[in-house]
């Protein structure tokens, strides 16, 4: 690690260097990026704990609670991920497994 990599600011956005000063508005600090993708996934736990109260007031079933449970649970780790600095992985983690919850349940339960 050079000295200059170790003089940046914890909250610089990451930016290529010939990027111009329009686009480093754009972009989003780690830190801003880090609190939207915590949102996102409170937002998207919410959702789904509304939705699984719905699906069990209507059908109960083993296989609704397992489905929209593991969704849960896949919020709770992309706020972790998220946390700890992961953010792309948990971008794509948290995309890839709420359309999975929802294809789960249009094509598993009836």
């Amino acid at each position: 690690m050079s000295t200059s990599d170790q003089d940046q600011a914890v909250d610089a956005p990451i930016t290529a260097p010939e990027d111009t000063a329009e686009a480093e508005d754009r972009r989003l600090t780690p830190r801003q990026a880090r609190r939207l993708r915590i949102v996102l996934s409170s937002v998207g736990m919410a959702a789904m704990a509304v939705v699984l109260g719905l699906r069990i007031a209507s059908r109960s079933s083993v296989l609704v609670v397992g489905v929209y449970g593991l969704a849960l649970i896949l919020c709770g780790i992309v706020i972790e991920l998220s946390r700890n600095g992961r953010t792309r992985l948990g971008s794509w983690l948290l995309g890839v497994g709420l359309v999975a919850a929802i294809g789960s349940d249009w094509l598993l339960i009836p």
